[in-house]
């Protein structure tokens, strides 16, 4: 009885294991990537709360300080500009870490069978 246990659940954990190595590339590429995209673009939209660059360009002609003479508006767009500058320069950086995870992650299961693949051929 222990016996016909043991190689009822010990068969089903094997069927278990080889469904999830069959369906783990389907997994990868679809449902997966979907997830890890959708985390990267929150993580893009949290930074650019963080870094208020949509803010700084909606106000870019709006004077600072309340200051409407001619200087005071020529000082206003020139140190919101630089802001922006720098904030789109940071908001750049993050958008290309993103896309080179996102590459990463598409090209990681091909590598991983490639290079087991060179391993199995230098045997």
């Amino acid at each position: 009885m222990l016996k016909s246990h043991f190689l009822v659940l010990s068969s089903k954990i094997l069927i278990q294991f080889i469904w999830n190595i069959i369906f783990f590339p389907i997994w990868w590429y679809s449902l997966g990537f979907l997830r890890f995209v959708s985390r990267i673009i929150s993580f893009w939209r949290s930074e650019q709360r963080a870094l208020g660059l949509f803010v700084w360009t909606r106000n870019l002609f709006v004077p600072m300080y309340g200051q409407h003479d001619f200087a005071g508006r020529l000082m206003s767009f020139f140190v919101r500009l630089v802001q922006i500058l720098f904030r789109g320069l940071a908001m750049l950086f993050w958008v290309i870490v993103g896309l080179v995870l996102i590459l990463s992650w598409l090209a990681l299961p091909l590598a991983i069978v490639i290079a087991t693949a060179y391993q199995f051929l230098e045997m």
